[in-house]
């Protein structure tokens, strides 16, 4: 289907959507969006329980290996909290409906053939779907979130976890912008303009500290997963935009434990990885509601409230975890030189977030263990009314080997008036960098 027909058949399945209330009641992707453990399961555990070295054989089966390892050391403990459903928008789950079943995936890795908006493939995964890994990285890369976003509060820091002590801080300037497939604000599902044919920008502009103050990075992704990667830094010291190679994406970004693509859980191609679905399970995630948490887990930065953390170096978020229901999911690098030798994804079933991620080195053993904090958006502190989604709060990166870590703490807002998209130009870097 051409882009202009697709586009006009959801304005239409969209009209008719206003007209039908019967198209409200959702079959196989109703279910996909509240997916969650068995009831008798999820009350088995209890809100208020710690694990901790003493206690965490106990929750082996619900905990990923890499997580209960670093209980097991005494790195961290974790605190359970009560179960709670989170939102997912109403037009991402009404597109999701009207185009079910039309997605599919092309002759190769990477192609994807009829997408227009919501989740690609809201089915039953199967192992014994030999392609059944690809979907569900689809469904990762087109999983819900505001069409706009800027984080006016994005705290970097490094930190040696040995030696319980914090080496650096960075304030960072952040904006996404998703060009197509949008689903929370006009236009939709794309801009009237596009010339670059882009599914997303990334920009972030470091504010702090003065050394590196208006370094800036710049990543598109492009609508053809075939299209080569872009991405450019702006260095204060050289005065000038260079782009990026392939192969600076998996460098360290800024000196810190995270690459840059790791960002946003994977931001690299889907054709380069080897996408292999490994089952699914029921495990404990940092997924919460930021206004029910304990006082002394939630603090002020520059007068946004933002979660602390804990554990060895403070490298833990300092949230309560709940039961979900996850999909495993591993990509292993089809490039024999990456530096990395594969990535395990858990990832929450019902809103297809990568909320932890273990990093394996090209040797097979584990390298660092990644996690994402996400609040309910509608239990969230702040302006957050037309969010309706999960919110994150942090991210922790931990080398497991080096014995360190980056921790990232964010206050991420829906814009009142929308983005400018010439914010994601080499253009604006070279303005912004003066």
């Amino acid at each position: 289907m051409h882009r202009k027909e697709s586009r006009l058949f959801l304005l239409l399945t969209a009209a008719l959507a206003t007209v039908m209330p019967s198209l409200s009641a959702w079959s196989l992707s109703g279910t996909e969006f509240s997916a969650q453990p068995a009831p008798e399961r999820r009350d088995a555990i209890a809100a208020g329980t710690v694990i901790d070295a003493t206690n965490v054989g106990d929750y082996a089966d619900v905990l990923s290996p890499a997580m209960g390892e670093l209980i097991s050391a005494g790195a961290t403990t974790i605190e359970l909290g009560p179960h709670i459903d989170f939102p997912i928008h109403p037009n991402y789950r009404a597109a999701t409906e009207q185009h079910e079943g039309s997605v599919t995936l092309g002759p190769e890795i990477g192609d994807l053939d009829n997408y227009i908006a919501g989740r690609p493939f809201p089915i039953t995964l199967s192992t014994d779907d030999p392609r059944a890994g690809e979907k569900a990285a689809w469904n990762m890369r087109y999983g819900y979130g505001p069409d706009e976003t800027e984080t006016l509060l994005m705290t970097w820091r490094y930190k040696d976890m040995a030696k319980d002590l914090e080496e650096r801080r960075i304030e960072m300037y952040g904006a996404l912008m998703r060009f197509d497939h949008r689903h929370t604000r006009e236009p939709m599902p794309a801009l009237d303009s596009n010339p670059s044919e882009l599914y997303s920008g990334l920009y972030l502009k470091v504010n702090f500290p003065y050394d590196i103050r208006n370094t800036q990075l710049l990543t598109h992704t492009k609508l053809d997963d075939g299209a080569p990667e872009q991405a450019w830094i702006y260095l204060n010291t050289q005065r000038r935009v260079k782009r990026l190679s392939t192969g600076q994406k998996t460098d360290a970004f800024l000196g810190s434990d995270i690459m840059i693509e790791d960002f946003l859980g994977y931001n690299g191609r889907i054709r380069d990885m080897e996408w292999t679905y490994e089952g699914s399970e029921d495990r404990l995630l940092p997924m919460y509601a930021y206004d029910d948490l304990q006082p002394e887990r939630r603090i002020v930065l520059d007068k946004h409230p933002v979660i602390a953390f804990e554990g060895a170096g403070d490298c833990f978020p300092s949230v309560t975890w709940q039961l979900r229901r996850v999909h495993k999911l591993r990509a292993t690098p089809r490039d024999p030189s990456h530096p990395i030798g594969y990535r395990l994804f858990t990832v929450d079933a019902a809103t297809y977030a990568p909320v932890m991620t273990e990093i394996h080195d090209r040797g097979g053993k584990l390298w660092k263990v990644g996690m994402v904090a996400l609040s309910d958006s509608s239990r969230r502190s702040g302006p957050n009314e037309d969010w309706q989604g999960a919110i994150t709060d942090g991210v922790s990166m931990v080398d497991v080997q080096a014995q360190h870590c980056t921790t990232l703490q964010f206050r991420t807002r829906i814009p009142e008036s929308g983005l400018r998209s010439q914010l994601f130009t080499t253009q604006q870097m070279r303005s912004a960098g003066r």
